[in-house]
């Protein structure tokens, strides 16, 4: 349950609010001599300012590598570079965008809220097996699954706390 809490954190990281954050590069990718490679190993990521990006790559004949991966990514932003570094502008978010990104951040946390509960039917089988096969009592199963449920509604609540407040950064002007 604790993983699915750090990988919503880590989706959610990636999502744009209209301020600059080098977190929203972290699933780009770009051709490093053939393969596939993060930003952030080949390149020096920073925010100097709240609306610009600024990736100074370790090896600069990696540039244009580096500008086609952010076009062809779907973050929808447009890199220019002066031969030694690629700046990415941050566009505001208009009232429509934001929206929609917000809805994602539902979809992202009700799949988040799915994971959890799944973790919680492998735990409540497993529970169910040890009875079967009597290495523990009917009292302990019980206890053991009303554990079960507990831990999972404080990890589902804790979904919809990262959940709300990503989607109060995103619709916050």
């Amino acid at each position: 349950m604790e993983k699915c809490i750090e990988d919503l954190e880590r989706n959610l990281a990636t999502i744009r609010t209209g301020r600059a954050s080098v977190g929203i590069l972290d699933g780009v990718q770009a051709n490093y001599y053939g393969t596939p490679t993060p930003l952030s190993q080949m390149a020096s990521l920073s925010t100097p300012d709240p609306s610009l990006i600024v990736i100074q790559p370790w090896d600069t004949s990696t540039i244009a590598a580096i500008e086609k991966a952010i076009l062809t990514s779907d973050l929808g932003l447009n890199p220019t570079n002066d031969g030694k570094v690629v700046r990415l502008p941050i566009p505001p978010l208009t009232q429509e965008r934001r929206k929609q990104l917000a809805k994602n951040v539902g979809q992202i946390g009700e799949q988040h809220r799915v994971a959890v509960r799944l973790v919680r039917q492998q735990a409540n089988d497993q529970v169910k097996s040890h009875l079967k096969e009597k290495k523990i009592s009917e009292d302990e199963e019980k206890d053991a699954l009303k554990k079960v449920q507990e831990l999972t509604n404080q990890y589902i609540e804790k979904v919809g706390e990262l959940q709300k407040r990503k989607e109060s950064e995103i619709l916050e002007i």
